[in-house]
């Protein structure tokens, strides 16, 4: 935990909140925080700052806080992706919290298996507990927008164009011309498929309607290898 992230029901006065969950727990047993110790926080949703330890009670740990600094810059890139195997989707949700983008997309596609939509981890609580595990792990708090959409086809016809609102549209494919990596360093979106890649009757309706087709280079990679292959070439503050 790189750093506490506060809720609204924390706050029992205007600069001080009262911590009785396992953050506490981690403050005191991992932290290690005394009295007058500064701890990174940051209000979910807002501002970061710190927080000075005034108390380690038994009903929790009382800080002052002081949120000064902005959380950092998101993501250029919104990413939409095949939903994957339940058992990757909590890394992948981490992992886009981590790197900050605005929105994920989850998508149907032909090769994925219909029962992934069953997963308890799409329900709200499993979603927000992942997303803030990345959160806590790279000093951030805005949280990913997460969207889930069943129909492949209604929602590439229908609601792509307005979510790329102007920005290109790049599907990720190994036999692409155009590397990803060169292509504009601009806001995108980026579509990434689900094991096995897009069938052709999905990247041609993808590329009638806005898509174009980017390459991440020459080996076939798992679908979480391909996500953070395209986060990691576009990271806010650096060169592309």
């Amino acid at each position: 935990m790189n750093i506490v992230l506060l809720h609204p029901s924390d706050w029992i006065d205007a600069d001080r909140v009262l911590l009785r969950d396992q953050r506490a727990l981690h403050i005191r047993t991992v932290l290690q925080a005394q009295l007058g110790d500064s701890l990174r926080v940051g209000q979910l949703g807002g501002l970061c700052g710190q927080g000075v330890v005034e108390a380690l009670e038994p009903e929790g740990v009382r800080l002052r806080v002081a949120l000064t600094d902005a959380p950092p810059p998101r993501h250029r890139f919104e990413i939409v992706l095949a939903l994957p195997r339940p058992k990757m989707l909590r890394r992948i949700l981490r992992q886009c919290a981590e790197f900050g983008i605005s929105d994920l997309h989850l998508i149907q596609s032909a090769r994925v298996e219909k029962s992934y939509w069953q997963s308890p981890l799409l329900q709200p609580a499993a979603l927000e507990e992942a997303l803030l595990a990345g959160l806590e792990r790279s000093r951030d708090t805005i949280a990913p927008r997460v969207h889930l959409h069943r129909r492949f086809r209604p929602f590439v016809e229908d609601q792509l164009p307005g979510i790329c609102a102007g920005r290109p549209c790049w599907l990720a494919h190994m036999e692409a011309p155009l590397a990803l990596a060169e292509a504009p360093p601009r806001p995108a979106v980026v579509m990434v498929g689900p094991e096995g890649g897009f069938v052709p009757f999905e990247i041609a309706l993808a590329e009638a309607v806005i898509a174009r087709r980017v390459c991440l280079g020459p080996r076939t990679l798992s679908v979480d290898t391909a996500l953070i292959t395209v986060l990691a070439q576009a990271l806010p503050g650096g060169p592309g």
